[in-house]
């Protein structure tokens, strides 16, 4: 009898051989959200493989988002949307481990934003661009605690995500909404909130006013260098406050 690992490799294998057969098949066939699989015993004739088999598959691309099951009258596996937040949760855990340093995140930030921005100019609706001034109008005044200072880079960081998904090229969208998700993730985790910049808050409120202005417009040039402007000022800001942790964690 082969060692439990062994074991362990092969039914890894052979689940994962079933989990592509299904992904492939559903390409093949066009189903989408909402389409039903074959059941279970259609699989396993099908596949040759086992019932345990093809239930694990079938689990691993439900935790993927990719299907979902639904028992009694009726039940079966049904093909998913894979929500946004679902894949950028998936996609973080991957980088749970990988050290993310503010100047990584910047680097495509000030690549991609700007693009962003440039696609958005003159297409935003009125009343988002009254919801996104509403909002940079609450943090008109420097914060007044921690709270207020974790608070202003939580919103300043969901305008940005906000962006992101009002963007018509959808894994630009993704990419950069992902990237701030994670900023903020790791703004919050580091409390790079906590050491008080007057000049973070100062720039960041007078770059949105000045980004808004420039979406409203009828300019992509403008909106592009304006976010350009906003990214590169951000980063060595972002940049001091992730230093100043650094040496407040080591002393």
């Amino acid at each position: 009898m082969p060692p439990a690992t062994t074991r362990k490799r092969r039914n890894g294998a052979r689940t994962e051989q079933v989990a592509e057969h299904l992904k492939e098949y559903i390409v093949r066939q066009g189903l989408r959200p909402g389409d039903r699989l074959p059941s279970e015993a259609e699989l396993i004739a099908a596949l040759g493989m086992s019932k345990g088999t093809v239930r694990e598959a079938t689990r691993m691309l439900a935790a993927q988002g990719l299907i979902r099951t639904r028992t009694g009258p009726g039940g079966g596996a049904f093909v998913d949307d894979v929500s946004r937040d679902h894949a950028m949760a998936m996609l973080a855990n991957f980088f749970y481990f990988r050290d993310l340093s503010v100047a990584d995140l910047y680097q495509l930030r000030i690549q991609l934003e700007p693009e962003v921005a440039a696609m958005l100019a003159g297409r935003i609706p009125p009343e988002t661009m009254a919801r996104f001034r509403t909002e940079t109008a609450r943090f008109d005044h420097p914060p007044r605690d921690a709270a207020e200072e974790r608070a202003q880079h939580v919103a300043s960081l969901a305008f940005h995500r906000e962006l992101a998904e009002l963007c018509p090229n959808p894994l630009l969208s993704f990419v950069v909404g992902f990237i701030a998700r994670i900023l903020a993730d790791l703004t919050v985790m580091r409390r790079l909130y906590e050491p008080h910049s007057h000049e973070l808050w100062e720039q960041g409120h007078r770059y949105h006013a000045l980004l808004l202005d420039a979406l409203e417009g009828q300019d992509p040039d403008h909106a592009r260098q304006t976010m350009r402007a906003h990214m590169q000022a951000a980063a060595t800001l972002m940049g001091d406050q992730e230093a100043r942790v650094a040496r407040g964690f080591l002393e």
